[in-house]
């Protein structure tokens, strides 16, 4: 029993050596959107699109930090309101007015969901299609639950243009304030992290593509050359479906260009994807039960519904993450000190992995220490999403269903 479990051990060890030096820095929070140089020589024409369901407690918050955006070019506001029954667009009518710019906001009404979509992603298209009018160089796409830091944008679109990016998103800070949120949210952009590394989701020569749906900066060209929205229209992880349909049309080399004010721009398919430190999420999550539904609602669909890939899971993530601190104990139970101290220093390596995270939410030093509890609790999260699947109840929503719907 001592040699398997030994083995085990030196297994899961080995893994996290291989996560910590060969998987992208996945660990490393530097790649954040305020270390950008904001100096603009051109102002691209900017469309925000907002989809909104019933956010009247949020939209007048989020609606208003994106018409107060210090960004000097032309900025257009649509929001679209989802068949929101809570007055959504009044309030949002009144920000606009409240702060001067009610030119600014356009509202549309939206339409009922057609088969085959998502209804997110049926209310950005609607957006796009009526924003369309004004032939904007960028869409900024995000939700209406944002507050978005006033230089947000100008620097969103600072990145797209002096790095020629057709495709910018970050990572907006997430509430961090009650006990479930402090003990789980980190955690949450750890694994996000771990699964799409930024430096790989950043570098053209690498496949992997992800973006956050939060904030998502997009060339209208970029768009259009992937066939618009309407490719992703049934994708659940909407933002990184349509980062990777992206980044893929660039992979045949394509010499086109677009233009934006008069300035001819090489269309390579390059996305970036970081942290944000100032613009930042409304939503709360401050109980457990909020941050199970929001994970096992598209954790499922991660795995692309494969039952193979959910055996591993529950497979792998005990082996990585629960096995260093039962072999600490166990090694200390049986006096194998071998098997204890290949258990610490596997928990120490995991511990010095999150703690980066950990910092970058101000979170306690300690907290590091619990992520193999953590990842054992979103292990339960993830099962409980390929259950509710089989059900018939995944990706629950806003009052609608998509038990079918493919991340694409």
């Amino acid at each position: 029993m001592d040699v398997i479990v030994l083995g085990l051990m030196l297994l899961s060890l080995t893994i996290w050596l291989g996560l910590l030096c060969f998987w992208g820095q996945f660990w490393r929070t530097d790649q954040q959107l305020e270390v950008t140089e904001t100096q603009l020589e051109s102002l691209p024409v900017v469309c925000v699109v907002v989809p909104a369901r019933n956010e009247a407690e949020l939209i007048p918050t989020s609606l208003r930090s994106l018409l107060l955006q210090d960004y000097p070019g032309s900025l257009n506001v649509f929001l679209v309101d989802d068949r929101s029954t809570d007055r959504t667009a009044n309030f949002a009518e009144g920000v606009a007015h409240a702060v001067g710019k009610p030119q600014q906001l356009h509202i549309i009404s939206g339409e009922s969901l057609p088969p085959g979509w998502s209804g997110k992603l049926w209310a950005v298209e609607q957006g796009i299609n009526s924003a369309s009018k004004f032939a904007p160089d960028y869409f900024l796409l995000t939700d209406a639950d944002i507050e978005h830091d006033p230089g947000n944008l100008r620097r969103l679109v600072a990145k797209a243009v002096q790095e020629d990016l057709d495709l910018v998103s970050v990572m907006v800070r997430l509430r961090c304030e009650s006990f479930w949120e402090k003990l789980l949210i980190p955690a949450f952009v750890f694994f996000f992290q771990k699964l799409y590394p930024f430096r790989w989701v950043n570098n053209p020569n690498n496949p992997t593509a992800g973006a956050a749906g939060g904030s998502i900066l997009i060339a209208r060209e970029a768009l259009e050359r992937i066939g618009g929205i309407q490719v992703i229209r049934q994708a659940l992880i909407d933002d990184c479906a349509l980062a990777q349909a992206v980044k893929r049309s660039g992979e045949q080399g394509d010499k086109r260009t677009r233009v934006i004010s008069n300035a001819p721009i090489p269309s390579q398919g390059r996305i970036w994807l970081g942290l944000s430190t100032l613009t930042r999420s409304l939503r709360p999550y401050d109980s457990l039960a909020t941050i199970w539904d929001m994970v096992a609602r598209s954790a499922y669909t991660q795995l692309n519904y494969s039952p193979l890939l959910l055996l591993g899971t529950l497979v792998g993530m005990p082996l990585i993450y629960l096995a260093p601190p039962i072999c600490v104990i166990l090694g200390a139970v049986w006096s194998n000190w071998a098997i204890a101290l290949t258990g610490l220093l596997g928990w120490l390596l995991m511990t010095f992995a999150y703690y980066p995270t950990i910092r970058f939410y101000k979170c306690s030093p300690w907290l590091a220490f619990s992520l193999p509890a953590i990842a054992f609790l979103y292990t339960l999260m993830t099962l409980d999403s390929a259950l509710r699947h089989w059900q018939g109840r995944g990706g629950a929503w806003k009052g609608r269903v998509y038990p079918n719907s493919d991340s694409l």
